[in-house]
């Protein structure tokens, strides 16, 4: 798991917590005769009814039932489930519950941003998580302009996942 997904994780943020649009099911070939094994076509065939009987009286030939015809109903249309809407977290709201009392100061400080989310705030994690973000090999030289690009990103981020970041804070 990366570092972003463990951010995401922690804001409640992560894609395999969201619901999937399924996928409708191909309806089965009902006049196939490869078709799987254990499916039932939608209606059976209707047997004949058979002739009365005849009780007194000269024998009348049986007059012949007219034979059925199997009832094969179409597969209903299948409509494409609509949409599930990504459902947005206030991240603002949850970063400042827990940072109330603190004095950090996540809005500004990726350093404070990941103390504040209990993950390692440590140059080598902040540099492998710029990496794994693609931040630009002339910044990773340079601790704070890599921090500042770092920070930036992971609230774009945040935001593209779901997350409600204020535009002042995305500029």
């Amino acid at each position: 798991m990366g570092l972003f997904s463990k951010i995401l994780d922690k804001l409640g943020l992560n894609k395999k917590d969201k619901p999937t649009t399924p996928t409708p099911a191909a309806a089965p070939d009902l006049f196939s005769k490869t078709a799987a094994a254990g499916t039932k076509p939608a209606a059976k065939p209707v047997a004949p009814a058979a002739a009365p009987k005849a009780t007194a009286g000269p024998a009348k030939p049986a007059a012949a039932a007219p034979a059925a015809k199997p009832v094969v109903a179409a597969p209903a249309p299948v409509a494409a489930p609509a949409p599930t809407p990504v459902s947005e977290v206030d991240v603002v709201k949850h970063l400042e519950q827990i940072s109330e009392g603190k004095g950090l100061n996540w809005k500004a400080s990726i350093v404070d941003l990941l103390k504040l989310l209990d993950i390692d705030s440590s140059f080598e994690a902040r540099k492998e998580l710029a990496v794994e973000l693609g931040c630009p090999a002339e910044l990773m030289g340079d601790s704070a302009k890599m921090n500042v690009w770092l920070h930036k990103t992971v609230l774009k981020k945040i935001a593209e996942n779901g997350g409600n970041i204020p535009q002042a804070l995305l500029d």
